[in-house]
């Protein structure tokens, strides 16, 4: 069976457990990271030297990096549905996943870290609005995208929504300024309807 290490308050742990619970795979995951520690272990960094989650052993394969686990688990397992058959479909889709880690979760993650996980008096206060408004702009991309189609690659969930899904449902729940952007709003409602995702990805955040 699949193993996972992570933490499930982890957006990195949560896009491995959205892509398995959609494909139907079944696993066995060990709380890693954070208070859990474990990740720090000898028996860990000989798995995945960067000591960060999560990581996976599928038959004695180990994989870490989040994106790199939900591309080679959809290949294997979802092929035709979340990692589309037809080559430039499938491009498509990997392109957001490439824009999530290269553009949006560089401003996602100071406003999600200091609101979030640091203590209101240590806030960097004008990184927290300057990462927002960046984030904006990265979403109105996102929102001119959605016009036409349902998902981010077109007619059904792909991989790239997996990444986009679990930074919308930061930016939405964070207590920020969010500009009007109906179609992202009503993607994002799509996404929560996903029995998936709302196991996986829709609790509070801490």
């Amino acid at each position: 069976m699949l193993k996972i290490w992570g933490r499930t308050n982890s957006i990195n742990v949560q896009k491995v457990l959205w892509c398995c619970a959609e494909l139907e795979i079944g696993f066995q995951r060990v709380d890693a990271g954070g208070k859990f520690g474990v990740n720090n272990t000898a028996e860990y960094l000989e798995m995945n030297p960067n000591g960060l989650v999560p990581t996976i052993d599928d038959d004695g394969f180990i994989l870490w990096e989040s994106h790199a686990i939900v591309r080679y688990l959809s290949r294997k397992h979802g092929l035709g549905t979340l990692w589309p058959k037809e080559h430039k479909e499938a491009a498509d889709a990997d392109r957001w996943m490439e824009w999530y880690s290269t553009t949006l979760w560089n401003n996602l993650r100071p406003v999600f870290w200091n609101l979030v996980r640091v203590e209101p008096e240590k806030r960097d206060v004008k990184l927290v609005e300057d990462s927002r408004k960046k984030m904006a702009e990265n979403l109105k991309l996102v929102e001119s995208r959605l016009a036409d189609r349902p998902f981010v690659a077109g007619g059904t969930l792909t991989v790239g929504d997996i990444p986009m899904g679990v930074a919308l449902h930061r930016w939405f729940l964070l207590p920020i300024e969010r500009p009007a952007y109906p179609k992202l709003a009503a993607y994002y409602e799509r996404l929560k309807q996903r029995p998936a995702f709302t196991q996986h990805c829709a609790a509070p955040l801490t």
